[in-house]
């Protein structure tokens, strides 16, 4: 009916693109390293306290509650409130439950009966009731003032205690996290009311799926408030993202934005947290035990001993939250270290002059001091690189300040400047930056039964900095380039130069050699990205072959300098050859993951493309040509992106901007995506041709669906004929319409547009049932001499179509050709506004109506243009005066969608409803 037949080109390309994007797809959902989170268990039933709130409150908010986390005899012990503990406030995420919170709460008590309930943090939850607001923005801000509320109700049940808290922490998972930001927003709230905000895979900079103007605003809200007012906020602030393996939040959607003047927001991704090392996705980042592990252990070091409660001073959090998140020296986090040592005499001293140094030490009864002399070093090499594999928190590594002959007397701890690694901690020093050290003291303590390794080696910046440029985005795979270290050293830098953008991705291959006698060794392949923490570390035993993927969160800002590295911690007498080349599924991966919430606007610029051929071919033939002809000859690219193009050139004058602004017209999507480093070299080209791809496969379906959907109706109900007159199947149509309003003004608009497209539906079925019934009949007549009775029949068709009604089967293929078309676009429509549905279904028991309602306006034009176009045929608008114009209108309109629609999908129904507005009253014009 709707597609017939098309050329095996178009067929072949149409496949080759579903390829295409099964590749990109497969990488984001698949593509990723396995989870290696460790699961929290908790040692006693967890139980949770419902905390009784105000009546009002209650009742201003009957889905919403809250609880207090327990378990065992800490919860029993405080049933009976008040408390005395630090409080914290968990708040979950998008259909997220308020018992996510026992995996932090329950690692928090372990760690509590380790120091003997010296400190402990009570734990409090939300019930946002599973609410969807990754789909509904509209209870957002609801959900901000309940949570501005239930820290006033938390801080009462400390009234009266020695050292009751003035502030609560908050962790806040996904979404929550943003209406923890959101706070700060209101009028009466105070600032001081929030010691500490840690998020968990929060989209702070964009909605992952803008899907009503509700979760627009909102974000808009608290972004310029936070941007704005950024002096002003003293609220130290993490964001740990999940890293590839969170693919329903992208990492770079978690960065908070980085201001010359804000130096109290920190954000990281999990790969690079110190001893948690993995990457998380979006639910597992709650109970990830390495996780949570190191988020307690900061709150711990939090803690003002003073006041028990955590700390007020600004610096000792960033120190804090540095210490743990950022950079671990493998030491326990002091606010203010000794740096100075003095050493004992009457210690074991061994000075070293060589160049490169390995001790094993095991079964040592006596601590020993191994000096290496700088003097002779400074002259031939610039670095000096140590490692060690005892992990401990002590001590090993120092620079003498004053030293005689025979020993060293006095020296600074260098160990707060070493780096904790999986397997080792490690330190790196320009020996330039240290004139005034004689000495690089290595300290041994007293070792029994176990054992470990310190190497130390000294060597010059350019034997160990090796560039190598990454291969080219369209080299395909196909190329490759290589360096390899036969230095047999234990660090080397390797440059990528040229890895800056987010739409490069690439394969790594590295291959270790060994003597014998190093086998089970382990290397360590550290991708740094100096621009953002978003490093991630590899581990392999030597020899191997070990694949590493390399791909960015984060583009490299225009300002920046540094050069991405791939820092390798190897193996002493081993060889290594590094191999990198391009990977073109993992950059169609990228271009998913970045790009994919645009691909709806895709589909529908190519069926308004389509659509308005058939339109233009009415005006010009008299009949409508088939969908898919029309999407292979009016859908290109070069229709739409120009414009596109050209308006953000134009932009870039300032004359243009200010009569751009004067118009009130929104900011260009191709704006707001150069300003996130979102650009990809032909991203819109390719998004046009997977959206026409996909244009093609959906009007394909629905051609099948209306076609099985006519063939039930028939079996079901038998026969049917033709209306008599084109206008008597419109006689519902005043009560559909009124109908359809009614629903929408009572209950959810969302549920409207559902209705009125099954409606539409309903009116074409039937329409395809009349035309099969009719086909049949006349192919009755060729083949058999009819009946008297037959043949009485058969003639009453041809007086009513022919004669009285001007309707021919040509007309009704035609109009079932337009209707497929129109049930295609529509589809998306329903898609688009079904988050609004779902939301409304879900919370159905607490009210009946959804308020605020973001698909209200558009039922108002939508559902009368769908009630009219059920109920017509192409026969009516071929004379009509409107329709030169309305074939004009789907170009202007396919640009829109593109230019305004693709990052706020919420708009591109409101160009669709223009379209079928106009063809609607072309057939009364």
């Amino acid at each position: 009916m709707f597609l017939p037949s098309v050329s095996l080109w178009n067929l072949a390309f149409y496949a080759f693109m579903v390829v295409l994007a099964t590749l990109g797809v497969w990488d984001v959902f698949f593509g990723f390293e396995e989870n290696k989170c460790s699961m929290s268990y908790m040692f006693e039933y967890p139980e949770y306290q419902k905390i009784e709130l105000p009546k009002k409150l209650t009742k201003r908010y009957p889905s919403y509650e809250l609880y207090l986390y327990g378990e065992g005899s800490y919860a029993d012990e405080h049933k009976a409130l008040p408390l005395t503990g630090i409080p914290v406030l968990f708040l979950p995420g998008n259909a997220g439950s308020y018992k996510q919170v026992r995996s932090i709460g329950s690692i928090a008590l372990r760690k509590a009966e380790d120091i003997d309930f010296k400190y402990h943090f009570d734990f409090f939850s939300v019930n946002f009731n599973e609410e969807l607001v990754a789909l509904y923005g509209g209870s957002l801000k609801k959900q901000t003032k309940f949570v501005h509320q239930c820290i006033k109700t938390i801080l009462k049940l400390y009234k009266g205690q020695e050292f009751a808290p003035t502030s609560v922490t908050i962790v806040g998972h996904s979404m929550g996290g943003l209406v923890a930001r959101a706070l700060l927003t209101l009028k009466n709230f105070k600032q001081d009311l929030i010691n500490l905000l840690v998020t968990q895979a929060t989209p702070h900079v964009a909605p992952v799926m803008p899907l009503d103007r509700f979760i627009t605003e909102f974000y808009m809200n608290v972004n310029d408030y936070w941007i704005s007012n950024a002096r002003n906020i003293n609220l130290t602030t993490l964001s740990v993202a999940g890293g590839f393996r969170d693919y329903q939040v992208r990492s770079g959607l978690t960065f908070l934005p980085k201001l010359s003047h804000q130096t109290s927001a920190l954000s990281v991704v999990s790969s690079a947290v110190p001893k948690t090392w993995v990457s998380t996705d979006h639910l597992s980042i709650v109970w990830c035990k390495q996780l949570q592990l190191t988020t307690i252990r900061a709150f711990l070091d939090l803690i003002d001993a003073d006041t028990k409660q955590i700390t007020q001073k600004p610096k000792k959090k960033l120190l804090v939250l540095n210490h743990h998140f950022i950079r671990h020296p493998a030491k326990q986090f002091e606010e203010n270290p000794s740096i100075i040592s003095d050493f004992p005499g009457s210690s074991k001293w061994i000075s070293v002059k060589m160049a490169k140094w390995s001790h094993v030490a095991q079964n040592n009864s006596e601590k020993a001091y191994f000096a290496f002399p700088l003097a002779n070093h400074r002259k031939s090499y610039s670095h000096a690189y140590c490692q060690s594999t005892m992990l401990d928190t002590n001590s090993w590594i120092f620079g003498c300040i004053n030293s005689t002959s025979s020993m060293c007397r006095q020296g600074i701890d260098l160990s707060w400047k070493a780096e904790l690694l999986p397997t080792i901690k490690s330190l790196t020093l320009r020996l330039q930056d240290y004139t005034f050290l004689s000495h690089i003291v290595i300290y041994i303590p007293p070792v029994h039964g176990s054992k470990f390794f310190i190497d130390c080696e000294f060597f010059k910046k350019e034997a160990r900095s090796i560039q190598l440029p990454v291969t080219h985005l369209f080299s395909f795979g196909l190329t490759s380039r290589k360096v390899i270290l036969n230095l047999r050293g234990l660090y080397y830098n390797i440059e990528l130069l040229n890895f800056e953008q987010i739409y490069q991705a690439f394969k790594v291959n590295v291959v270790s050699k060994c003597s014998k006698g190093k086998e089970g060794k382990t290397s360590i392949y550290k991708l740094h990205i100096p621009w953002s923490y978003e490093d991630s570390l590899t581990i392999a035993q030597v020899p191997s072959s070990t694949e590493i993927s390399l791909k960015l969160h984060v583009a490299q800002p225009e300002n920046d300098s540094h050069v991405a590295l791939l820092k390798m911690y190897t193996v002493p007498d081993c060889k290594y050859e590094v191999t990198i080349k391009t990977s073109f599924p993992q950059i169609l991966g990228q271009v998913v993951r970045f790009h994919g919430g645009a691909f709806p606007a895709y589909v529908v610029s190519s069926i308004l493309l389509a659509y308005g051929g058939q339109l233009s071919s009415v005006l010009s033939t008299g009949y409508c040509l088939d969908y898919a002809t029309m999407l292979d000859k009016e859908a290109k690219p070069y229709r739409v992106d120009p414009f596109v193009i050209m308006i953000k050139f134009l932009l870039g004058y300032g004359w243009f901007k200010e009569l751009w602004d004067t118009l009130f017209l929104p900011e260009l999507e191709a704006i707001v995506l150069t300003s996130q480093s979102m650009c990809f070299p032909l991203v819109s080209l390719i998004l046009f041709l997977l959206g026409t791809c996909t244009a093609y496969w959906s009007g394909l379906l629905s051609s099948a669906s209306v076609q099985l959907l006519s063939s039930l109706w028939l079996a079901v109900k038998g026969p049917v004929e033709l209306p008599k007159d084109v206008r008597s199947s419109a006689s519902d149509l005043p009560f559909a319409t009124s109908f359809f309003f009614i629903v929408s003004w009572t209950t959810c608009g969302a549920l409207s547009i559902l209705l009125s497209y099954l409606y539409y539906v309903f009116k074409v079925v039937h329409l395809q049932a009349c035309l099969t019934t009719f086909r049949n009949s006349q192919s009755q007549q060729v083949n058999t001499k009819p009946s008297r009775r037959s043949e009485k029949k058969a003639n009453h068709y041809k007086d009513s179509l022919v004669p009285s009604l001007r309707l021919s089967a040509q007309d009704v293929e035609d109009s079932l050709r337009m209707h497929g078309t129109v049930i295609n676009l529509l589809t998306w429509v329903v898609l688009l506004s079904l988050p609004s549905l779902i939301y409304w279904l879900k919370n159905l028991g607490y009210y009946f109506k959804l308020q605020p309602d973001p698909c209200k306006p558009l039922v108002f034009f939508l559902t009368p243009a769908i009630g009219m176009l059920g109920n017509s045929y192409t026969v009516t608008i071929k004379s009509s005066k409107l329709l030169k114009s309305t074939s004009q209108l789907p170009l202007p309109l396919a640009v829109g969608v593109i230019a305004f629609g693709s990052t706020h999908l919420y708009r591109v129904p409101n160009f669709v409803v223009v379209l079928l507005l106009y063809h609607a009253l072309s057939n009364f014009m």
